[in-house]
């Protein structure tokens, strides 16, 4: 055999075995750590890891909850839609401000109450003190098409006011009603 090679061979085991010699005190290290620590500090690890298993499937159940909850107010919302009449086109909202115990919002709410369109525009103060939430309606600004009717263009002055949304959709939805019974009876007089 070939010195040469003989050399590289023995270069090669002197390389294994340190390498062997490395994964022992390696492997060493290992059993003593896990000596190291106590059964109490090992069934602590445990209870901790079951604990955050058991919030974690706690968490799924709540996601499907939620997901329970969504589409319970999504049946809700299409009956009040087909109640009401009144058909949601678009809605944005944008966070102006936020603190501590202070959030105010922009809300754009645009959509249909029969064949009337509207607009709104306001802006939602939210306000949390201990465990009270508070909400105020402030900068309410309505746009209807009403054609030239002085009344409707007095009550969205009024609603404006008083930013009372409830009372605006209420009122929408009988107004809207009446327009339409008004516009056939127009149409077919015609």
């Amino acid at each position: 055999m070939d010195i040469s090679k003989c050399q590289a061979y023995e270069d090669e085991i002197k390389l294994l075995e340190e390498e062997i010699k490395l994964l022992a005190e390696q492997c060493e290290d290992i059993q003593q750590e896990s000596t190291f620590y106590s059964e109490e500090e090992i069934l602590m690890a445990i209870k901790a890891f079951q604990s955050k298993f058991q919030r974690e499937s706690k968490e799924h159940e709540s996601r499907s909850d939620l997901k329970d909850q969504l589409e319970s107010l999504e049946a809700d919302l299409s009956f009040l839609m087909k109640f009401t009449h009144i058909q949601f086109t678009s809605h944005s909202k944008r966070t102006v401000e936020r603190t501590r115990n202070r959030t105010v919002q922009k809300h754009r709410i645009s959509g249909k109450c029969h064949s009337l369109s509207f607009q709104l525009e306001f802006q939602l103060l939210e306000m949390q003190d201990k465990e009270k939430v508070s909400t105020v309606i402030t900068d309410l600004s309505i746009v209807m098409e009403s054609g030239e009717d002085s009344n409707v263009s007095k009550f969205v002055s009024r609603t404006e006011e008083h930013g009372d949304l409830l009372k605006f959709f209420r009122s929408l939805s009988s107004y809207a009603e009446w327009y339409e019974h008004r516009r056939s009876t127009f149409l077919h007089f015609k």
